[in-house]
């Protein structure tokens, strides 16, 4: 399979911003999408941080020391709960897989859980922030 499945689209998100929607019905448990991942360490996190990939990278490694930008659609995923896929991220291959957890219809919106499990409603740092 190749790192990018063709049937998802970049548009204008209802949840804020731009999103990854489906151009075709995705089954769940079926491969949305195999992001290659450029990895920084934590001295370039606190760099990050400080420009507009704040909002773009993922927490990186087993204890979440380092940080990484998603290529292809990887980093323009946004956050909601339920969401209809998850992500798996293969540090040794340095790869996020995104993968539909749900049925999800031609158009739909695909969305992540930003913590890592598809139902915890837990707020994000976004939420508790005062933007």
């Amino acid at each position: 399979m190749g790192l990018q499945r063709r049937a998802i689209f970049i548009d204008q998100s209802p949840l804020g911003g731009r999103g990854v929607f489906a151009a075709e019905p995705i089954k769940a448990g079926e491969m949305i999408e195999i992001c290659p991942v450029l990895v920084m360490n934590s001295g370039d996190l606190a760099l990050l941080d400080k420009t507009f990939l704040y909002d773009y990278y993922f927490l990186w490694g087993e204890s979440g020391e380092d940080c990484a930008v998603a290529l292809g659609f990887g980093s323009l995923y946004n956050h909601f709960c339920p969401s209809n896929a998850d992500y798996d991220m293969d540090f040794d291959n340095k790869n996020i897989e995104f993968i539909a957890v749900q049925d999800i219809e031609m158009g739909d919106e695909i969305t992540i859980n930003y913590h890592g499990d598809p139902i915890d409603p837990s707020p994000t740092w976004f939420m508790l922030e005062n933007r």
